[in-house]
């Protein structure tokens, strides 16, 4: 009996160690979000993304046909999206402005493919808008007279049919047909022209890119340089 005692003893003894180093042990840190992976359709016609709560709200009025824009994108946005957006500390918006004739039918294709390819594809597109755009620098007059025959509907085919911007989304899983519908959804681009109508008239989103910082509009900021300041550190 006496054995017994003192072998408990001693496993008690040799526990309590382990146990009050457990007590005072500091749980792991919980692995931190990554708010890029959250993006959602707003109802300005825009993609969010990021924490919905950030302190920061970033809005950009854009137009994927826009040299500004892509260079907004190749010079800030891996500083906005990579450590601002992925901390929590910041929200991105990005909202449609049609201002150059191949606008309609690339946001008509952005807004089929959904939040999830959004972001991506307007990246790539940035990236490579020289490459597609070079069909349109080099049309001859023929193409143009063809061009200016086309109903307003033909027309947005037809261009995204000479940038190459439909083989652009094909690559991306989407199918002819679906290409296509999208391209002739009249319901759509009434949407996509109403909302650049109203951030034109009511907001005075004069150009591209223009950006609202937590509701307000930041006039004669037009790249990262003069953006960059109003933002939080990274």
């Amino acid at each position: 009996m006496k054995l017994r005692l003192l072998v408990l003893s001693l496993a008690a003894a040799l526990a309590m160690p382990a146990a009050a180093s457990a007590q005072h042990r500091r749980p792991a840190p919980a692995a931190q979000r990554d708010w890029t992976r959250v993006v959602v359709a707003t109802p300005e016609g825009g993609y969010r993304m990021g924490n919905p709560n950030a302190p920061v709200k970033l809005v950009e009025y854009g137009s994927i046909s826009c040299p500004h824009c892509a260079a907004f994108a190749a010079e800030g946005v891996p500083t906005v999206q990579g450590r601002l957006v992925r901390s929590g500390r910041l929200s991105w918006e990005y909202r449609p402005y049609l201002l150059f004739p191949t606008d309609p039918g690339i946001f008509l294709l952005l807004r089929c493919q959904g939040a999830a390819g959004f972001f991506p594809s307007i990246d790539r597109l940035y990236a490579t808008q020289a490459t597609w755009q070079a069909p349109l620098r080099s049309m001859t007059e023929a193409q143009r007279q063809e061009l200016q025959g086309l109903t307003a509907q033909q027309r947005i085919v037809r261009l995204t049919q000479m940038t190459g911007v439909d083989r652009f989304f094909a690559q991306r899983g989407m199918s002819a047909a679906r290409i296509s519908a999208c391209l002739s959804d009249q319901g759509q681009l009434d949407r996509l022209l109403n909302w650049s109508r109203v951030a034109s008239t009511e907001l005075q989103v004069q150009g591209t890119p223009t950006f609202f910082l937590n509701g307000t509009k930041l006039d004669n900021v037009y790249d990262w340089a003069a953006l960059q300041p109003h933002l939080p550190a990274p």
